[in-house]
């Protein structure tokens, strides 16, 4: 294909890599393997809504360093370069975990709705037919990551399909990511002898932390060069969650820090983290020990015997059994135990030594899971265990667990939903904090202040109070995995707020995932959309209203408005009356039957196509949209043959002809070009033999009568022109009710003008007054020489003496 010779033009392959591997020369040996991901290439489309856009779903594998996304964009009209095809710039989305949530058009978002963060990028054109744009991502999260592509928003002009060859715009992206092989395990209680090779950069690692650890800390221990001690340790020492350290994640310097202790508190719970230690420019090799200590607040205690924490099996428990007892004994060596000074470093001369786990003296408090109900696609209810009225006692805080599953809850929105019994407060001022994380849950300790944020996470914040007794919280596109929600009661005085004495709060908890925020309310459809194997929802918006759940009015049609746009579009059709009375007044009732049902169905088909309030069905829509097509096409095929003036048996077996061909080609495409020139052409074509048969018999030109051209066949002609140019050249989605209500009159006008009189045959001349003579002439009906009578039914009126 094209396209293809278009990619092997543009960016290499080879200079990706190359910009990839000099980011990669700093951690280490650079052991590193390449995946390469492409998707197929889509047209994209102007932005209305989210349900415009080109939704591409890519999987970051884990211990990625960077990941380069290859950005391509083609123009192409007729199958061929779309050089003469306008610049339009190309907006492209990123975001982890869910679908980016964008608004490009800066609508006002559904109250309570949170708005989750994405990155953007716009491509601007650098060749007549082609451009291409890289975005690369140091140490990006492993997982799903999401792009949404579309075109800036346009006119909304309606374009007969076929009239004009439409330029296309096509994106593909490809994704390139690096990422390293042997990372090193470290096991948390236990340090390790570790060095930094002089021609190493730094040394990276990772640790699984599992449920319930409240503090991770990284010691670096017996640092020194040339194995000196006392000197000061040349390193940074860096820490991050899911994905190898960056530029801002957190540091410190072990030059100025003695013992090197780099913490992190509130964790994230069964996540990898990594931790890089970077040396500084140095001439020498760097020896440390490092070693990783964790707090478990599962309990006040950690005595063996007690419950795993959930970790991967294939590196053991380090909260219950030690990782001595799990692990092969090859593998640890004369490990020694102290057990009488637990949380303190081991003296010892072997490589490892064993740390016991701490205990953290603010336990956690326990998490009460949900139980999952699946109703639907992305229509899913949250049960709380003895719920959904719940207890928020005083002294502690109330945490629950919601699961999203992987990719299948990601393309909906998670809704919650929180109020306050005001009867089980007994009269106190007391006001309810929560807060909503995403991977681990903050526990609320204090009693004078809530903050639902921490050094590595931050949350959603709710409250209700007696004043306040309802809130709720919207989160579109939410990441998968656990969400945890805690709440806390505290007690408003003079002095702040404090904890509450002997009043335990009963509040009602609802939680689910639906489609779209309020099914896109009145002015909205929420779709169900599909981007290879991914499902998600949006809406997309009518009646002028705008934003991610329709409720932006801000250029919203008003009643009156609807109602004026309904009424045109439907009582235009009346104009439809003066043909229908011309033609029973001929005698052409075929022709008027089919002007009675194209009025009739093209009324209700308007009635029902209305985008606002003022709408009104009588069948099923598609049922109204085939009649209208039909009867429009119709009505222009039965005209037509009318004018030709054939034989009635031949003109009744075109009209059953035609009505089974449009029928078809309907069926196979409503907004085909060809469906409407086609037949309009074909029976111009028959009209034209006709009276050009006409013409050659009689030797002059038929109609003969100029009155018959300039009073109807030219205005007739005129104003269906008209009607054609309205249709295909200026109707927009901004003035479409009042351009096609005119187009709805100027096409019964031209019916009125172009469906020939009645034919009326003269009276016949008896033989009696018949005049004899040695010869005789034939004399054509005046009539029919005007084309007003039929020819099959010419009559000899007079016979002449030559």
């Amino acid at each position: 294909m094209w396209w293809l010779e278009e990619l092997r033009s543009g960016m290499g392959r080879l200079e990706i890599l190359l910009l990839v591997y000099t980011l990669l020369c700093s951690l280490g040996d650079c052991l590193f393997v390449t995946d390469y991901f492409t998707r197929t290439p889509r047209k994209l489309n102007a932005y209305r809504s989210f349900a415009s856009v080109e939704l591409f779903h890519f999987n970051v594998p884990e211990d990625t360093v960077v990941a380069v996304w290859n950005l391509i964009t083609f123009k192409e009209q007729g199958g061929t370069f779309g050089d003469s095809c306008p610049d339009r710039n190309v907006t492209v989305y990123f975001r982890s975990g869910a679908p980016p949530v964008i608004n490009p058009l800066q609508t006002h978002f559904p109250k309570d709705t949170i708005v989750p963060g994405s990155f953007a990028v716009t491509l601007t054109w650098t060749l007549p037919n082609r451009t291409t744009g890289v975005f690369n991502v140091t140490s990006p999260l492993p997982g799903d990551w999401f792009l949404a592509a579309h075109l800036p928003k346009d006119k909304g002009k309606i374009s007969v399909k076929g009239l004009l060859e439409e330029c296309q715009y096509l994106f593909q992206p490809q994704l390139i990511v690096q990422r390293l092989i042997g990372i090193s395990v470290l096991y948390p209680g236990y340090f390790i002898d570790q060095m930094i090779p002089l021609h190493n950069r730094s040394v990276l690692y990772k640790v699984f932390i599992p449920n319930y650890i409240s503090r991770v800390k990284v010691q670096l221990v017996d640092c020194n060069t040339k194995n000196k001690s006392g000197e000061n340790c040349p390193v940074l020492l860096k820490i991050r969650s899911r994905a190898p350290p960056v530029h801002n994640s957190s540091a410190v310097d072990c030059r100025d820090n003695v013992p090197c202790e780099l913490e992190v508190l509130l964790p994230s719970w069964e996540q990898w983290y990594y931790i890089l230690v970077e040396r500084y420019l140095s001439s020498s090799d760097v020896y440390f020990r490092i070693g990783i200590q964790v707090k478990d607040c599962s309990k006040p205690s950690v005595s063996k015997g007690s419950s795993a924490m959930n970790m991967p099996q294939s590196f053991g428990t380090v909260m219950g059994f030690s990782l001595s007892e799990t692990l092969p004994a090859a593998s640890l060596p004369n490990v020694p135990q102290n057990p009488s000074d637990q949380g303190s470093l081991l003296t010892a001369e072997e490589s490892i030594t064993y740390l016991a786990p701490m205990a953290d003296t603010n336990k956690c408090w326990p998490i009460r899971p949900t139980l999952r109900n699946e109703l639907d696609t992305f229509s899913v209810h949250f049960y709380i265990f003895f719920g959904p009225n719940i207890s928020i006692p005083p002294d502690r805080a109330a945490i629950f667990a919601i699961n999203l599953m992987p990719v299948l809850d990601s393309g909906g929105v998670l809704n919650m939903e929180l109020k306050l019994n005001l009867s089980s407060v007994r009269g106190e001022n007391i006001t309810i904090f929560g807060c909503l994380n995403h991977g681990m849950p903050l526990s609320l300790h204090d009693n004078t202040s809530v903050s639902c944020e921490s050094e590595s996470v931050s949350g959603f914040y709710l409250s209700i109070n007696t004043t306040t007794n309802i809130t709720k919280l919207r989160i579109p596109y939410p990441q998968t995995g656990t969400w945890y929600l805690s709440l806390r009661s505290l007690c408003a005085t003079e002095h702040g707020f404090e904890m509450c004495t002997n009043v335990t709060a009963e509040v009602y908890l609802r939680s689910y995932l639906t489609p779209c925020i309020n099914d896109c309310g009145t002015y909205g459809q929420c779709k169900l959309l599909r981007t290879n194997n991914y499902l998600y929802a949006a809406c997309e918006c009518k009646a002028g209203w705008d934003g991610w759940g329709c409720t932006d009015n801000t250029e919203a049609y008003s009643y009156g408005f609807q109602l004026l746009s309904t009424l045109l579009l439907c009582l235009s059709n009346l104009m439809f009356v003066p043909p229908v009375t011309i033609a029973i007044r001929s005698h052409y009732l075929l022709e008027a039957s089919v002007y009675i049902f194209t009025m009739f169905f093209s009324t209700f088909y308007h009635a029902c196509d209305q985008p606002g309030i003022v709408v009104f069905c009588i069948m099923e829509y598609d049922v109204l949209q085939f009649c209208d097509f039909l009867g429009s096409l119709m009505s222009v095929w039965v005209t037509v043959i009318a004018m030709a003036r054939l034989k009635s048996i031949i003109k009744q077996v075109l009209y059953l002809l035609g009505a089974m061909a449009l029928s078809m080609a309907l069926q196979l495409d409503r907004h085909g070009l060809w469906n409407l020139l086609g037949p309009s052409l074909f029976a111009l074509g028959i009209m034209a033999i006709a009276w050009t048969v006409r013409t050659i018999r009689r030797r002059r030109c038929y109609p003969p009568t100029w009155k018959r051209w300039v009073f109807f066949l030219f205005p007739g002609t005129t104003i269906a022109t008209s009607a054609v140019a309205l249709y295909a050249f200026v109707e927009t989605e901004e003035n479409y009710f009042y351009i096609h209500s005119i187009w709805h009159m100027l096409i019964a006008g031209s019916v009125g003008f172009l469906l020939p009189p009645r034919a009326k045959p003269d009276v016949k001349v008896t033989p009696l007054k018949r005049r004899r003579g040695c010869g005789y002439q034939l004399c054509v009906n005046e009539h029919e020489e005007m084309g007003l009578v039929d020819p099959a039914i010419i009559t000899i009126n007079s016979i002449c003496t030559s």
